[in-house]
């Protein structure tokens, strides 16, 4: 079951897709639906997305694509049909493509992080915008990367990474990694034989391995932004 505003959207999205061709902005939508903020918009993108009921389209920023409908939600131009006694929608071509709309969310900024050695704990009093197509779903936060142990995953100084809040990770991803309540470090996470590795992507540097109740993950690695200067 959707709630009235997840109703609310997909309808309001399937009847700008009908009329125009183009996916409304985030900025459409939240005054479409009376919302505060722009997050109130994300956080029910990502609700309809997880169940199916939209997608995001691939390599553009905010295009999107409404792959089935409520029952209640079908418009005149699409039929429904049952499937496993499920009623759906076939949602009518489009003569246009949606295109991209420059939709901005802010995020907690929480300081500088070690892509090296351990240097600080992660503490945050800023934000910083970021373009919504970049996060999926959940909270997100950004740190600001300080030095080199990360380049050859492509994360170099002075990136910024886009992190999602979490305290669980399986090996191999790129975590923010708490060594200690007080050190944290953005590395490639694997466990082995009660210990935790913290793997550098730079031969220059060595792992970090520790006793597993020496690191709590605190986010995953979401995505980069960097400054061309």
């Amino acid at each position: 079951m959707l709630t009235a505003k997840q109703h609310e959207l997909i309808r309001f999205i399937q009847q700008r897709l009908e009329d125009t061709g183009i996916s409304p902005s985030f900025e459409e939508m939240k005054e479409a639906l009376d919302l505060k903020s722009k997050s109130g918009v994300h956080r029910l993108i990502s609700a309809l997305e997880e169940r199916g009921f939209i997608r995001r389209l691939p390599n553009r920023a905010r295009a999107l694509e409404v792959v089935k409908l409520p029952e209640d939600a079908v418009t005149g131009a699409a039929k429904p049909r049952a499937v496993n006694d499920t009623v759906t929608a076939v949602v009518p071509p489009r003569t246009a493509a949606p295109q991209p709309a420059n939709d901005i969310i802010d995020v907690p900024l929480h300081g500088r992080i070690a892509a090296g050695a351990p240097i600080e704990a992660i503490e945050g009093q800023s934000s910083m915008p970021v373009p919504a197509a970049l996060l999926g779903p959940g909270e997100h936060y950004a740190l600001e990367v300080s030095g080199d142990s990360m380049i050859e995953a492509g994360i170099f100084d002075g990136d910024f990474a886009l992190v999602k809040r979490t305290d669980t990770a399986r090996d191999g991803e790129i975590v923010v990694a708490l060594v200690d309540n007080e050190e944290a470090t953005l590395k490639y996470l694997h466990r082995e034989a009660g210990r935790v590795r913290l793997d550098p992507a730079n031969g220059s540097y060595e792992p970090q391995v520790y006793d597993t109740h020496r690191v709590q993950v605190q986010g995953k690695l979401a995505g980069l932004l960097r400054r061309y200067h």
